[in-house]
């Protein structure tokens, strides 16, 4: 009967060694798997950062760039109002290049020739509109050159 009880306590360890040896195995195999997708996702995410830093650099660069043209447009806006302003103060300093006829022998008192007021309104409308549209034609020609570029593929 001691022989017996032996055998059994023998068998009990080995399963048990047995039981453990395997339980070592699959975490151990449990742990590369994890380990090989932690790398993955830790490369996914270095990516992304990189990705991030990138497009932060980029809005940062166009928010400049529009700080620019809006002063651009400031200023050119301004300076339409300035010389309207001394276009209204100084009529007689605004010239327009203009031909006019000889006057008729009978009329000595001709008056200087005066485009119509509305011509000169739509002059300094068009010339606001010039300046605008000069401001926008520049801005998306830098975000042309600067946003619409490929992109460099990240390692």
């Amino acid at each position: 009967m001691k022989w017996q009880l032996k055998l059994g306590a023998v068998i009990v360890v080995i399963a048990l060694m047995g039981s453990a040896a395997f339980s070592v195995w699959s975490v151990y195999t449990e742990n590369g798997r994890l380990t090989e997708k932690n790398q993955a996702l830790n490369q996914s995410l270095s990516a992304q950062i990189a990705l991030n830093h990138q497009q932060q650099a980029r809005m940062k660069h166009l928010a400049e760039q529009d700080a620019v043209r809006l002063q651009e447009l400031t200023h050119a806006k301004s300076e339409i109002d300035k010389l309207h302003s001394a276009a209204l103060a100084h009529p007689e300093r605004v010239y327009i290049k203009a031909r006019c006829p000889a006057p008729a022998p009978g009329l000595a008192d001709a008056v200087a020739p005066r485009p119509v007021d509305t011509a000169v309104g739509n002059y300094w409308l068009l010339r606001e509109r010039i300046a605008l549209a000069g401001q926008m034609i520049r801005g998306l020609q830098d975000y042309i050159q600067t946003q619409c570029q490929l992109p460099v593929p990240y390692e």
